[in-house]
């Protein structure tokens, strides 16, 4: 899906006057965009590779976000709201979006949103061919490295990775892999009814929408990867579960926020991950302007 057709789809899920508001910024700059930006009491706003900017439309009232989040959801608002412990709504070709409010809460946990206070939706886009580039310097006599992923926010850490699975699915400048895909977040391979939004290669196997323990767990149990990968691991039982498959024999491509490795090193939860030895590489991804900077580091 090329940038026009991927932001026209997101796009078009916007009430009409809030959109004509972004005209004044042209679409070749809009077809960059990366989120739309939805706050009540403000115009609607763009996330560009340079930064946000916001249009001259209308101010965004609670109506223009209930509106939004119908035409996203075939009319199905409560249904979307019901699923905020998520924190997102994943839509038809792999965009999300996000919401924020007056949370409604049950025993401690997040139920739904009484009132909405601001929406943002996460334009889809697939973009390939870095993988490709980075491939001889993850691999290790003559197989691939499992390799740990780390930038800050917003950086490309998800896009890297669903470019590496796909790489190494398709044999892309390599063998041949088949590939396990823990994706807890849906934003891998955004499955809409079982069918992936997002290219994750040919002989890539899919869980979403479980945590990544119990989808690793279920992906070596009845899928025989050779390569078991999943995205942002936060969590002391995201580690113990990679920990766990690496002992089982699979290659593993996993993500973290951070700086580089001894940003990981000062914080509790990766210093057991780093010590177990479990990740051969590791890349780092820094933004500069709208450009992004990829460095491969081997780890001893």
């Amino acid at each position: 899906m090329d940038k026009q057709t991927s932001w026209r789809q997101a796009a078009e899920i916007l009430p009409r006057a809030l959109l004509d508001g972004l005209a004044v910024l042209g679409d070749r700059r809009l077809y960059e965009a990366e989120e739309f930006r939805l706050r009540r009491g403000y115009p609607l706003s763009v996330l560009l590779p340079d930064g946000e900017a916001e249009g001259n439309g209308p101010i965004v009232t609670e109506e223009h976000l209930r509106q939004t989040l119908e035409n996203a959801t075939q009319a199905s608002v409560h249904t979307a709201l019901d699923k905020i412990q998520r924190g997102f709504v994943t839509l038809r070709g792999g965009h999300r979006i996000g919401l924020c409010g007056t949370a409604a809460c049950r025993d401690g946990q997040i139920v739904t949103l009484q009132y909405l206070s601001s929406l943002n939706i996460r334009v889809a886009r697939q973009v390939r061919g870095q993988a490709v580039k980075l491939l001889p310097d993850l691999m290790e006599r003559g197989r691939f490295a499992s390799t740990l992923i780390l930038a800050p926010p917003g950086a490309g850490k998800t896009t890297l990775l669903r470019d590496l699975i796909c790489t190494l699915s398709n044999g892309e400048n390599c063998p041949p892999h088949r590939v396990g895909v823990a994706d807890e977040r849906g934003e891998l391979a955004a499955l809409w009814r079982g069918e992936p939004q997002l290219d994750v290669g040919r002989r890539t196997d899919v869980i979403d929408s479980c945590p990544k323990a119990e989808g690793l767990s279920v992906l070596l149990r009845g899928m025989n990867p050779q390569i078991l990968a999943a995205d942002e691991i936060t969590a002391a039982r995201d580690v113990d579960a990679v920990i766990r498959a690496a002992g089982c024999g699979v290659e593993l491509i996993a993500t973290a926020h951070g700086a580089g490795v001894d940003d990981l090193k000062r914080r509790p939860v990766y210093r057991e991950l780093l010590s177990a030895g479990v990740f051969r590489r590791v890349v780092t991804i820094r933004r500069e302007g709208a450009a992004r900077v990829f460095r491969v580091e081997a780890l001893t």
